[in-house]
């Protein structure tokens, strides 16, 4: 049985809508899954939920959609930010994909004077995002923050979101922290080389920042923000 797709869309979704997709979506559904007059969709627009569709017509290059029925409601996200500075485009593009399934409010690239990759493709970034979305059955996106110096970051932190930086020379457990740490929330990961002399003393004296050790082994960069998110999911029971 074909899987029925599941496409993001820009417009504000409401029963009975006929819109036409943007060229790439009509590409994918035209020449990749060889979709045509009739064929059942399930849209999204990360504003009111998924809805139920289908193909209303085709042309060679075009596709235009009529929507029925809401099938369920935007989901609620917890209120958890993935602060992380770029890695390599590639592997960046890992850390976000598997946020936006674990289910981030919010991802932010931040930039450390040791950050070798600063320069991302954020349309690349945020396609990949969507894309993990829709395979995954997520009715809502991650919103995707411009890259943004750490030094600022902390300037404009609002003290009402504790701020838990993985801290390579300790930190309290996961198991201890994160619980006392509902949201708003965020977690900080630093980049290949973890963060300078500089960078640690600033945290440290933040008010709103925290030391969380990830455990005895040293992890990449991407392995620890997944670990990290996937950490405080659990132990602070994904509140909703």
């Amino acid at each position: 049985m074909r899987q029925i797709p599941r496409l993001f869309v820009e417009p504000r979704l409401a029963a009975g809508l006929r819109f036409e997709l943007p060229p790439a979506q009509a590409h994918q559904l035209l020449a990749v899954l060889r979709l045509d007059t009739g064929a059942e969709l399930r849209l999204l627009d990360d504003q009111t939920g998924e809805w139920a569709a289908r193909i209303a017509s085709v042309t060679r290059r075009s596709v235009t959609v009529e929507l029925g029925a809401m099938i369920r409601g935007r989901e609620t996200v917890p209120d958890l930010w993935l602060c992380a500075a770029p890695i390599r485009p590639e592997r960046y593009a890992l850390v976000a994909e598997k946020a936006t399934e674990l289910g981030v409010a919010r991802l932010v690239p931040v930039l450390t004077q040791r950050t070798q990759h600063g320069r991302q493709n954020m349309t690349r970034l945020r396609a990949h995002m969507i894309e993990a979305a829709e395979q995954c059955g997520r009715t809502a996106l991650p919103a995707l923050a411009e890259p943004v110096p750490l030094a600022t970051l902390l300037a404009d932190w609002d003290g009402a979101r504790t701020l838990l930086f993985a801290d390579e020379e300790g930190g309290a457990p996961a198991a201890e922290v994160m619980p006392a740490s509902p949201p708003p929330a965020a977690i900080l990961i630093g980049p290949e080389g973890g963060f300078s002399a500089d960078e640690r003393a600033l945290l440290l004296a933040h008010p709103a920042a925290r030391r969380l050790a990830l455990g005895p082994r040293i992890l990449r960069a991407d392995t620890a923000a997944v670990a990290a998110v996937a950490l405080w999911q659990a132990l602070s029971a994904d509140r909703r």
